[in-house]
């Protein structure tokens, strides 16, 4: 029979998160036995289920219950494919002093909640179109492999979804220190002008030089901000609802 510590070691070696099928893999118990010896291990205080078949190994030393550990490294675990993305990218990168009280997962994959809490942590999972999901870089945590957007794609899919990133005014505050040209690129292939237009008002407004041809810019006019009201002038040159005004924060 495996022992207990030595099945510990082996999945701490790929991290401090762990599924089932992880398990599975360098046990030789089968199912029904591995899931007595993981139930025994939790309650032993060795290991602390996330949700389902998903689980942290309780560092040495700590008292279970009463240890942290980090939540994009959680975040990464509910869902599959799983990108840090919106406002906790948007922090993760520095374009925000605001700390979201929510992480933010973005996906391709169904998940039955949505919304969850983990040890005192919501979290919220996004889930987008295929197309959508691209412009992410890696990063290590806890051993652990953690997907964040990278600081262009933030800005996109910030534009695309204010209300994921605490509203427009937070995207504003990045568009000074980011490669402008590679967020329009971004947004051509996610196939969003909503992005455009929300971007290249922003820019026109706050004085930044920005190159978008009408011809990218689609009949309509979204609102700036929709998680605002839905009163506002139309700005003919971006095609745009200016639904709130924002340039007496942002200038």
């Amino acid at each position: 029979m495996v022992r207990r510590n030595i099945l510990l070691d082996k999945l701490a070696e790929k991290g401090s998160v762990f599924n089932f099928q992880n398990a599975l893999e360098v046990t030789t118990l089968s199912r029904d036995s591995l899931k007595v010896r993981l139930s025994r291990m939790e309650k032993e205080g060795w290991i602390e289920r996330i949700e389902k078949g998903k689980y942290i190994i309780i560092p040495l030393g700590a008292e279970k219950g009463k240890y942290t550990i980090n939540e994009f490294t959680i975040g990464s675990q509910l869902v599959k494919p799983a990108v840090v993305a919106y406002w906790s990218a948007l922090n993760y990168h520095g374009f925000t002093e605001q700390i979201p009280n929510t992480v933010f997962i973005q996906t391709t994959s169904r998940k039955k909640e949505q919304q969850l809490e983990i040890f005192g942590v919501r979290y919220r999972i996004v889930r987008v179109v295929e197309k959508k999901l691209f412009g992410f870089e890696s990063t290590w945590i806890d051993g652990t492999e953690v997907l964040i957007t990278d600081p262009e794609k933030t800005i996109v899919d910030c534009l695309d979804v204010p209300h994921y990133c605490g509203g427009i005014v937070e995207v504003s505050k990045a568009l000074h220190d980011i490669d402008l040209s590679k967020v329009i690129e971004y947004a051509k292939r996610a196939g969003n002008c909503t992005v455009l237009k929300r971007l290249g008002f922003l820019c026109d407004k706050m004085g930044i030089p920005i190159e978008i041809p009408q011809n990218e810019l689609s009949k309509g006019y979204p609102l700036l901000d929709p998680s605002m009201h839905y009163k506002g002038r139309t700005n003919s040159k971006w095609k745009i609802r200016e639904n709130t005004n924002i340039f007496g924060d942002i200038e």
